[in-house]
């Protein structure tokens, strides 16, 4: 049996589908490619992504090990053989012969002893990982702490004593910031341990990960892959303290202020600089996390068992991991990539669930300030500064006070004063679009260093203005800041008088009644960092809304490729896999080719579904009923008549299908509308007397209840495309026999973004069938959209459902191409009501009192 070619290991006898994607994936991998994967909900994808990857990571790894050995065989037999002296006269200008065999014999003998020093790494890190998973069952409850442990958790943890330690102003000296040296942050960079060949799995939720990790368990690799779940503090910290303060924003400052001992050395660097001299506690607990794979819940359990930090234990454990599974983000943003020793260099990155993936960066790297974080921001600064003046280095005062200028600027150019109340009306309400340039320039900080001043921001400044606002914000000294000269006063009066009220009555402005705890230092960083962008991959739009508080500059990246290139360039070899990856043509064209990646490079593999072809009935309906024409474009949805025919299509398929049915509208405002209507044409009282009738909740804690009384048989439950149920939410058997779309979820076309973006594409990518790359990005998202709703029916090989589009603009041969290949190659166009509800009536999975295929 030849692994990870012609079969593979699996925990059962694998689909034909999983045998085609395992074997593509394979050699994707091997070859270097970027892949665009997809396999349908239910055709146990994850578990071939897992078979199939670490397959061909086991082969790799043999492969090296073999290569590697006849290298070094073959090393040492030429350094055992003299060479002859030639017996042809040298020319003048040619060396010695003594010379070129010197030469010769010591590069052998360099490459034999790197080869011998390669293998020797190699084999001492494959027996650490043996003797590792060979004593992990030993637990360590009932084990008393050694000395050793107890230091090591007390110096994870901020003493209370060393708190006390020094009374009066000196306990303010943590607030203070270091000299700061903007070229000093890399030097211990190159002081971590080596990686491994390993592979990076990501994915979008904490519970997706979960989900993955689970089914590398039931894996017939479970027992000799070495796995390591990264997360975030807030979902990997046991002080119960830290976690109390809830947002990730708070968590994050007080985990970095705890890894300060008296001394002001950060632990972090302490561990990064001396892998050897580990803390006893951390490495037991990295040995465990090696050992034996773990998911977040687990990591959580042993931390707590151990005294231990999951945070830094998992982080220390991902050198000699093989496979690490992480959030999207922690690969896709750089900072956050290099934070947590996540090396891409020759690695393989599978990101799963991407969909959505172009979004998702565009996201991860814009940014948005409202007037009232500006304004915090300047208000804590200018007091932190007024107060530690005296205390702080020259050139930290510089950084500071280049941070306000920009924040100032920011808060002028939305139209507001420095120190005025950020509730206090603003002149001239509108949406305004620059370019990076043009907004530096109207803002009047073009004379700025934002890659610096970010720096600043980021390394130095965030951690102890934390902290001091953390302290000081409910004692009136941040309202009041010793020093502070009349000007000043004069200056944060409007401000200080706002702060006030929201300290005495917190209700008085919605949504602002935690600004006295927490720093909006990270959304101006972010901000920052965003505009350090090419002038031409981004936008800056100021968004006026009648108050400075409600106003706000938002940075767009207009390129998300620019931020993907590096992934590409780095790795050997990028996945990127999805249930539903049509339309695929932007990932393409906007992702990998504007990344400069070849044409050669990237390779594509789509599988059908695992269900009978019988189990699925998809229609096109083109017209109701009453012959009315079915045409949900912005100008003919709102007409009676057509919210008439869309109720009496329901109407007749509730007559029909027994099971239940999720109707998907294209937006909440025309979903209110729709059913307002129906509700006074007493239509609603009419499908509620067929079956129950469920409606998407507003808030997202509500959806599990409203599923879990929508599990009754027979219910009907009116939904929104891109809502809280449209992904992740699984419709599977009577859940979701019959799935309809009410017209097509296109994008805003008025939306200023949205305008911006397709006029971006227009201009940098080519056109493509008669069709501008913008015009192409609209029909693309509106697909995209439609594809991740339908998708909800069909969950297991044994599931069956009906799909009803429901307008005629889905028999578009360009639209039908978007459909999902499993899906397209079954639908059937109707012009008329009659023959496609024959059709559906008679199908043999949707007939009332039918059992269906499953």
């Amino acid at each position: 049996m030849e692994i990870g070619r012609d079969s593979f290991p699996f925990p059962y006898k694998p689909y034909g589908i999983q045998e085609q994607f395992m074997r593509a994936l394979y050699s994707a991998l091997d070859e270097g490619k970027v892949g665009i994967f997809e396999s349908p909900t239910g055709t146990g994808k994850s578990l071939s992504l897992i078979c199939g990857a670490l397959s061909w990571l086991t082969d790799y790894e043999e492969k090296r090990k073999q290569e590697t050995a006849a290298l070094l065989q073959e090393g040492e037999a030429s350094l055992s053989i003299s060479v002859a002296p030639s017996s042809s006269t040298s020319s003048a200008s040619a060396e010695p012969d003594w010379i070129t065999d010197f030469v010769q014999k010591k590069a052998e003998r360099d490459l034999v002893s790197k080869l011998k020093e390669e293998e020797l790494k190699r084999k001492k890190r494959e027996e650490r990982l043996e003797i590792i998973r060979n004593n992990v069952h030993l637990k360590y409850a009932g084990k008393r702490k050694s000395r050793e442990e107890d230091e090591a958790f007390k110096l994870l943890q901020l003493s209370k004593e060393e708190q006390a330690e020094t009374p009066g102003d000196q306990e303010d000296e943590e607030f203070i910031v270091a000299e700061y040296e903007s070229d000093d942050e890399s030097k211990d960079e190159e002081l971590v341990e080596e990686h491994v060949t390993k592979i990076y799995y990501c994915s979008r939720t904490h519970s997706q990960l979960a989900q993955f990790v689970h089914e590398v368990q039931k894996s017939p690799f479970s027992k000799n892959i070495s796995l390591v779940t990264l997360g975030s503090r807030q979902n990997l910290c046991v002080n119960k303290e830290v976690r109390r303060l809830g947002s990730v924003q708070r968590i994050n400052d007080r985990c970095l202020e705890m890894q300060k001992n008296k001394h002001g050395e950060k632990i972090d660097s302490f561990l990064r600089s001396r892998p050897h001299s580990l803390t006893s506690a951390l490495q037991q607990m990295r040995d465990e996390v090696l050992g034996t794979i773990q998911d977040i819940e687990q990591l959580l359990k042993i931390g707590k068992e151990l005294h231990a930090c999951p945070y830094y234990s998992t982080r220390l454990a991902v050198p000699p991991a093989q496979l690490v599974v992480l959030p999207y983000q922690m690969v896709l943003h750089e900072a956050t990539r290099r934070a947590a020793g996540v090396q891409l260099k020759g690695q393989v990155v599978i990101i799963d669930e991407a969909h959505n993936l172009s979004d998702t960066l565009s996201c991860i790297h814009s940014a948005e300030l409202n007037g009232a974080q500006l304004c915090r921001a300047q208000s804590q600064l200018t007091q932190y500064a007024e107060r530690y003046k005296s205390r702080l280095k020259a050139k930290n005062v510089m950084y500071i006070k280049q941070i306000l200028f920009v924040i100032e600027g920011l808060i002028r150019v939305l139209g507001g004063k420095v120190g005025q109340n950020p509730q206090s009306q603003i002149t001239q309400a509108g949406t305004e679009m620059y370019t990076i340039n043009n907004f530096l320039f109207k803002a009047q900080i073009d004379n700025i260093n934002l890659f610096k001043v970010f720096l600043f921001a980021y390394l130095k400044i965030m951690s102890p203005l934390g902290g001091f606002v953390e302290k000081y914000a409910g004692s009136g000294v941040m309202l009041h800041a010793q020093s502070t000269s009349n000007k000043e006063n004069r200056r944060t009066e409007g401000l200080n008088r706002y702060l006030e009220t929201l300290k005495k009555n917190p209700t008085s402005a919605p949504g602002q009644h935690w600004v006295l705890s927490a720093s909006p230092m990270m959304q101006v960083e972010g901000f920052f960092l965003a505009l350090t962008n090419s002038n031409t991959d981004g936008r800056v739009v100021l968004n006026k809304q009648g108050t400075l508080s409600e106003s706000s500059v938002k940075f767009l990246l207009l390129n998300p490729a620019v931020h993907f290139a590096q992934v590409l360039k780095e790795c050997r070899a990028v996945i990127i896999a999805g249930g539903t990856m049509q339309p695929v043509s932007d990932f393409k064209q906007e992702l990998l080719l504007s990344a400069g990646v070849k044409e050669e490079r990237i390779t594509e593999f789509s599988c059908g579904h695992v269900i009978p072809p019988e189990n699925i009935l998809p229609l096109v309906l083109c017209a109701g009923p009453s012959g009315q024409e079915l045409d949900f474009t912005y100008q003919n949805r709102d007409s009676p008549r057509m919210m008439d025919e869309t109720g009496r299509i329901l109407s007749n398929i509730c007559n029909v299908v027994p099971g239940g049915v999720v109707c998907f509208f294209p937006s909440y405002e025309y979903s209110r509308r729709i059913i307002s209507h129906w509700e006074a044409s007493s239509l609603i009282t009419r499908l509620g007397n067929k079956k129950k009738i469920f409606q998407e909740p507003k808030k997202a804690n509500q959806v599990e209840q409203v599923l879990n009384e929508f599990t009754l048989t027979g219910a009907i439950l009116f939904s929104v495309v891109g809502g809280k149920m449209s992904e992740g939410i699984n419709f599977s058997d009577d859940l979701g026999r019959c799935v309809v779309m009410v017209g097509m979820p296109y994008p805003n076309i008025k939306s200023p973004e949205l305008q911006e973006k397709m006029s971006y594409l227009d201009k940098h990518l080519p056109h493509s069938h008669g069709r501008s790359p913008g015009q192409a990005l609209v029909e693309n998202l509106c697909m995209k959209a439609v594809n991740q709703s339908i998708g909800r029916a069909i969950r297991h090989r044994g599931d069956y459902s009906s799909i009803v589009l429901c307008d005629r603009r889905y028999a578009r041969p360009a639209t039908l191409s978007k459909l999902p290949t499993w899906i397209k190659d079954r639908t059937t166009t109707h012009s008329s009501f009659g023959p496609a509800f024959a059709a559906f009536h008679h199908h043999p999975s949707l007939c009332v009192g039918q059992e269906g295929a499953g």
